[in-house]
């Protein structure tokens, strides 16, 4: 059986808090300008309420604008001035969104999903491998 957190807050973040559904090919990637905050990060999304555990997901981050390295789920959001982020992610009918700030070296915020049964907190992390 799936993890009921990973369809509400998968969802639900990449509806409202990291803006594309997968991740371009590099081709549409070249010409987008970069940001401090472009290349790979891994974001781990606790419960801190409601029926939706935890989850660990990988993003990307392209010129500012956040993508979705599951096709099984769609994220729409940018990074702004400052390292502000919000996100919305979205699965079949199920979404969820949440907003926070990252660094060079980390990020973290809060989420909610859009029906208001489970909300929590993220952190995420850059890759070594960033680009």
């Amino acid at each position: 059986m799936k993890n009921p957190l990973r369809g509400i807050v998968v969802m639900t973040l990449t509806s409202s808090l990291l803006i594309a559904t997968n991740v371009p090919s590099d081709a549409g990637r070249r010409g987008a300008k970069r940001s401090t905050y472009d290349g790979r990060w891994s974001v781990v999304i606790n419960t801190t309420r409601g029926p939706c555990g935890t989850v660990r997901e990988a993003i990307q981050i392209v010129g500012g604008q956040i993508y979705s390295q599951d096709p099984s789920y769609q994220v729409y959001g940018a990074v702004g001035s400052g390292g502000v982020i919000r996100v919305t992610v979205v699965s079949g009918e199920r979404s969820a969104f949440g907003a926070g700030r990252l660094s060079r070296s980390s990020g973290a915020g809060w989420w909610q999903s859009s029906q208001g049964e489970c909300y929590g907190t993220w952190s995420a992390a850059p890759h070594e491998a960033n680009y």
